[in-house]
């Protein structure tokens, strides 16, 4: 049982100079080009360069420490209980962040372990499917937005009826006892229907009384309606 302990412990290849320098070296090239795909597919005004600088620093870490791992389960263990301490306090702002966390991490396992072919042909395909969909915008919903006194409530459904018909869905309801915010989402089709008619939904609006403001959002990923 011994032995056995002591062969598991002992367990793991040797690698020559070359081979690391390669492994470093490809997840460094590899680096790049996620950071490449984060610069180009990004949108809004949330890019940070300091975290796609990141990226690539995450991904030859991670080939860095896959290589000294190797197959030394001792050594593997020990880094687990290492990384267990650690905890990330960064709030990830655009849900995509976290596809390029995890394939950074991925890529630097792949070429840690010297497995070019996989992170080569994994990272390809992710960077077309990002170059295909990652720069599309959800900016097809519009929010009507209108504060007015609360004894105008049943005109502006009127009002808003008679542009939108049923397409105008009333999402929020706000009232005290003096005012009322409503808030309507549609879609810019229906939206646009408006420029057809004789006067503005804004115009037939204010024609009321005690019509506070009237906004009119354009709603996409990065305003949470």
């Amino acid at each position: 049982m011994r032995d056995i302990l002591r062969g598991i412990l002992e367990q793991g290849t040797t690698l020559s100079i070359e081979d690391i320098i390669l492994h470093i070296v490809v997840a460094t090239i590899i680096g790049f080009a996620i950071y490449i795909s984060y610069w180009y597919t990004h949108i809004g005004t949330t890019y940070s360069k300091k975290f796609n600088v990141s990226l690539i620093t995450l991904t030859v870490l991670t080939a860095t420490v896959m290589t000294v791992i190797g197959n030394n389960i001792a050594l593997s263990l020990g880094m687990v209980g290492a990384l267990s301490i650690v905890r990330f306090r960064t709030a990830i702002k655009d849900s995509r962040d976290t596809t390029y966390i995890f394939w950074a991490i991925i890529v630097g396992i792949c070429c840690g372990v010297g497995d070019y072919l996989v992170a080569s042909v994994g990272t390809a395909v992710v960077f077309i499917v990002l170059l295909i969909l990652g720069r599309v915008r959800n900016d097809n919903r519009i929010l009507l937005i209108i504060k007015a006194a609360r004894s105008n409530e049943n005109e502006i459904e009127g009002i808003v009826f008679q542009y939108f018909q049923k397409k105008a869905l009333l999402r929020v309801k706000n009232t005290t006892e003096d005012s009322i915010e409503l808030i309507y989402e549609m879609n810019r089709k229906t939206y646009n229907l408006t420029y057809k008619k004789e006067r503005s939904i804004t115009q037939e609006l204010y024609d009321l009384k005690d019509i506070y403001y009237v906004n009119i959002v354009t709603q996409n990923d990065e305003i949470s309606g």
